[in-house]
């Protein structure tokens, strides 16, 4: 802790300047806390300081409360380690003390860090610095008084919306709002802050407590409306999480009884949104995708990743050209390949929609969608591939296709180029089989659509180079994308945890219950959409080519619908004609198309699985558990081959890559709050009644009998059949 500090330096003009020393972003941990106040107490009572002027050291000035403090509350249970900041800190010691105070803000003032400038008496900031309130994000609210100051600083509507999204603004619309009181370029900061700062102790500039502020806020009439329109916003958008609700309630509460009283309010509701299933879920997930850049055997024995700046991508169908667009949207210079002249076009073609959407969206300025669009040539022959530094093959699941492609690549790109597969779900030795450079074939697996889903899963045979899968993680960072390294085994980490989740949708219809209260509960849940809906929107011939990759790998556990080859001999093909279990037209939402039950009902006579020919009696939750029990399931199967470094490493994949709700904390964390036992034995009785599909694996077994959580690493004897 040599480097976390905070320091006083009292200038021959009277100012104190208090600096925030923690790299890399000065987060406020319990000794800076306890720094702040020391030095804030000492500078108020010597009589050589006029005035105080609070500031980070290098360039921030401070990202915020300590997350690894709210980690251990997690582990503990124990809410007393959380210290009196707002109270004791931000209303007595700096707002309400005897001397005035100015922020004098750089690069970024975030949670925390922003509600200690609020308690300033003014702020400066640097041009471009980002401010914000992104604590919904973890399940918790501003709890530094930011709920009663921010909305008194730049009025109601602006300051909800800002801690609803958790979207930082920079300093520039900050002044416009009122919230900085002055721009400064970085060289004249603390110069400009400390005159600021004598100004306010001799009267020359008001001497401004946010916290008394009234004039923005409105009448009472109007804020109850702006927050009642906050609400229905929260109902519809995060129905599920707490923190929402419980921070525009915090808001209002002081509204009506006044910002002392709101921030008393606030300080409690905190501490209970601390020890929220919903914050340690969100903490747990902050945490986890941090820990995904650390691999075993890879980060750690002193590789640096080499330089990648041109990249070939084969196949410009949905995958390839969403692959093309992330790569040169992070200034990637890209050759899109194709095998004839209509195929790259419409491949070109699609590049530029992207990317035109990103602009629409206001996602993208036009100079950088101009920029990205330059960075891609297309090519329908291997000559622009001598000097390639990675390809990215993206086409068809074919094994003959992509073997005879792995081949003709091996010859013409150079020695140190990665050659990369983006397929879903085929055994990547299989894809390799006629190369001689193993060590340098690796998946890449990205989600569709590819320039917007953050997950990459980078797979890995025994034969891939640490250099190789390095090389990667580098790309992925560099196109903002989230690279978890798995193991190599069919469907991966992801698509293999998750292929039950459609069959026991499937096998829940079958057994009587109805499509759409599935896909209803499922959404409930928490997941964008139902596994139906879902189907839908993929295709059906993706559900069938996936579902006989499954059926061969792990045919001892999967369930034969006929129903999705009923629904393509029917004419429907989802999404893609319009028609499926939902009925799709243009500016509309989907709604249930009802004449796809007799399908339905042809499907259950059948499979004739139904007992006694009778639909069963499920709950909404038993809907739920039948869907995801067996995902756990697979996912405890995952861990115990060792396809993944660890159990974080699947909750972040299956939250980036499947939309499970992150504020469950991913899909092995929720397992451990619903407990292996209870999984195991509901697993078990289904099993019984119903069939191989729901039986319980060994691993899930074991962690169940011996009490011990899913999530906690594997023993020795199953780290030894590792495959990572």
């Amino acid at each position: 802790m040599g480097g976390v500090k905070v320091t006083m330096e009292v200038g021959s003009d009277g100012v104190a300047v208090i600096t925030i020393f923690n790299p890399p972003v000065n987060a406020l941990a319990i000794p800076i806390i306890a720094g702040l106040k020391e030095k804030w107490t000492e500078a108020t009572m010597r009589n050589d300081v006029k005035a105080i002027v609070l500031t980070g050291n290098g360039g921030r000035f401070s990202g915020g409360f300590d997350i690894n403090v709210f980690q251990k509350v997690h582990g503990t249970g124990d809410i007393s380690q959380m210290p009196d900041v707002s109270v004791d800190l931000v209303v007595n010691t700096m707002e309400d003390g005897k001397k005035p105070a100015v922020a004098a803000i750089e690069g970024l003032a975030l949670g925390g860090g922003l509600e200690l400038a609020l308690g300033c008496h003014a702020r400066i900031a640097a041009p471009r610095a980002q401010l914000g309130l992104p604590e919904l994000s973890l399940g918790v609210m501003p709890g530094f008084g930011g709920t009663q100051r921010l909305p008194r600083l730049i009025g109601l509507s602006k300051a909800v919306e800002m801690m609803m999204t958790s979207k930082p603004i920079m300093s520039e619309e900050g002044k416009k709002l009122g919230l900085i009181d002055a721009i400064a370029p970085s060289s004249e900061l603390l110069k400009v802050s400390r005159q600021w700062a004598l100004d306010i102790a001799e009267r020359r500039k008001p001497w401004m407590r946010s916290l008394h502020k009234t004039d923005k806020i409105g009448s009472l009439s109007e804020a109850r409306e702006v927050l009642k329109v906050a609400r229905q916003q929260v109902k519809q958008t995060v129905k599920n999480m707490p923190q929402h609700l419980a921070c525009i309630d915090v808001v209002e509460d002081g509204i009506i009884h006044g910002g002392y009283h709101g921030v008393l309010k606030e300080a409690k509701v905190f501490k209970d949104l601390v020890l929220s299933d919903t914050s340690k879920g969100l903490v747990h997930v902050f945490f986890a995708q941090r820990a995904t850049s650390k691999v075993p055997f890879v980060t750690d024995i002193g590789l640096k990743p080499r330089t990648v700046k041109k990249v070939a991508v084969i196949g410009g169908g949905l995958m390839g050209s969403g692959i093309a667009t992330a790569l040169a949207l992070s200034n990637t210079f890209v050759v899109l390949k194709e095998i004839n002249s209509e195929y790259l076009q419409k491949g070109m073609k699609a590049i530029e929609e992207n990317v035109r959407g990103l602009v629409a969206r206001k996602k993208l300025p036009q100079g950088k969608a101009d920029k990205a669009l330059s960075m891609v040539k297309g090519a329908l022959g291997y000559s622009d591939f001598k000097d390639v530094d990675v390809v990215i093959e993206a086409v068809i699941e074919n094994i003959p296709l992509k073997q005879k492609i792995f081949s003709e690549i091996e010859k013409v790109c150079p020695p140190h180029c990665i050659l990369a597969s983006n397929t879903s779900t085929i055994d990547l030795n299989v894809i390799g089989e006629n190369t001689r450079s193993k060590d340098r074939i690796i998946g890449a697996h990205f989600f569709s659509p590819a320039h917007i889903m953050p997950l990459l899963e980078i797979v890995r045979t025994e034969k891939t180079s640490a250099q190789a899968i390095l090389d990667l993680m580098a790309v992925g960072k560099a196109i903002k994308k989230v690279p978890v390294v798995v193991g190599n085994c069919t469907g991966f980490a992801v698509n293999r945890t998750f292929f039950p989740y459609a069959q026991g949708a499937h096998i829940l219809a079958n057994l009587g219950v109805d499509v759409y209260r599935i896909d209803a509960q499922i959404t409930n849940f928490g997941l964008p959409m139902g596994p139906f809906q879902l189907q839908d929107l993929t295709g059906y011939g993706v559900a069938v080519a996936v579902g006989k990759e499954f059926g061969s790998a792990f045919s001892d556990r999967t369930f034969k619908s006929p129903l999705i080859n009923l629904l393509i001999k029917s004419g429907r093909n989802g999404k893609n004609n319009g028609k499926g279990y939902y009925i799709y037209e243009k500016g509309r939402k989907p709604r249930p198309d009802f004449t796809v039950l007799p399908i339905i009902e042809e499907s259950r006579r059948l499979t004739n699985v139904m007992p006694g020919g009778k639909p069963i009696s499920v709950t909404d939750q038993e809907i739920v558990e039948m869907i995801l029990f067996p995902v756990v399931n697979e996912a405890c199967r995952v861990l115990d081959e060792g396809i993944v470094v660890r159990a974080s490493d699947l909750d972040v994949a299956s939250v980036l890559g499947m939309s499970f709700p992150s504020y469950r904390g991913g899909i092995v964390f929720w397992a451990d709050t619903v407990g292996a036992g209870r999984i195991y034995r509901s697993l078990k009785k289904w099993s019984e009644l119903y069939g191989n599909f729901f039986k319980p694996s060994r691993f899930l077994e074991e962690r169940a009998t011996k009490g011990i959580p899913l999530s906690a690493p594997a023993s020795t004897s199953s780290a030894s059949r590792s495959r990572i």
